[in-house]
């Protein structure tokens, strides 16, 4: 797919990895629709992609609400008049041990809520703009690519039982989408990324970047600019279908 002139909405687009990979495709001609809860944060990274040549919108929206989202890609297909692509990057953490026991006595259980709020997000929230997004690029017949932001943790890892589990649930979407919607020309694929270098991390302490870094054999965080070339690859690759790329920097061998 040409990414010059094409519409593609990128969900937590306000911030992060978001916005990184949006400025990277408004780099390269293509009209972003952004979608976020926070206003500001959406008008900056409006800007964002702005500077960097391309068209942008934003649209605030609670991605788990399934009105909001149908609505909100409604509005999206009327402004834009056509809708190409869908990234779907949203998500959140809530980690926390399944149980905590100490001295022989539970002292601890991950809450409900604590699960269903990263399942809500994460899962629902994707499966709705996925639909949403399937549906208007199969009505309008030319196409289109779905990509689904997963991650090495969908292996999972200790502390996010939560987080693993959705991670893990994007990525089958991927290959269950690629299969369904190929007769509609559309293409889906997924990205697995390690510890990627955003505002996030540059907040930790040097040593919990150690530790991050002394894990990964290429011995260093993945850059955003990695990210973005790697959605790229995606967008453009017209045989490359229902597949998720790792790039971790060898952390899941």
């Amino acid at each position: 797919m040409q990414i010059k002139d094409s519409v593609f909405v990128v969900t937590g687009g306000g911030r992060g990895l978001g916005r990184a990979m949006a400025e990277h495709l408004a780099s390269q001609g293509a009209k972003l629709a952004l979608i976020d809860l926070d206003a500001a944060s959406l008008e900056e990274a409006v800007g964002g992609c702005v500077e960097q040549g391309g068209e942008a919108r934003a649209y605030v929206c609670n991605i788990t609400d399934e009105a909001a989202v149908e609505n909100t890609f409604a509005q999206i297909k009327a402004d834009f008049g056509q809708l190409n692509g869908l990234v779907n990057n949203a998500g959140l953490m809530r980690d926390g041990l399944l149980i905590k026991v100490k001295d022989g006595e539970l002292v601890g259980k991950m809450g409900l809520d604590q699960w269903q709020t990263v399942v809500d997000v994460n899962q629902t929230g994707s499966f709705l703009c996925g639909r949403e997004a399937a549906a208007i690029m199969a009505v309008q017949g030319n196409g289109g690519v779905i990509v689904n932001i997963s991650s090495v943790a969908r292996a999972g890892n200790m502390g996010q039982t939560n987080y693993s589990a959705t991670k893990a649930a994007v990525a089958t979407m991927v290959v269950a989408w690629g299969r369904e919607l190929a007769r509609h020309g559309i293409r889906t694929g997924g990205i697995a990324p390690g510890v990627i270098a955003t505002d996030m991390t540059a907040q930790m302490k040097p040593e919990a970047i150690e530790r991050l870094v002394s894990a990964v054999p290429l011995r260093r965080l993945g850059e955003v600019a990695e990210m973005a070339h790697t959605l790229q690859y995606i967008i453009e690759n017209e045989f490359f279908t229902g597949r998720v790329i790792e790039m971790d920097g060898g952390l899941r061998m």
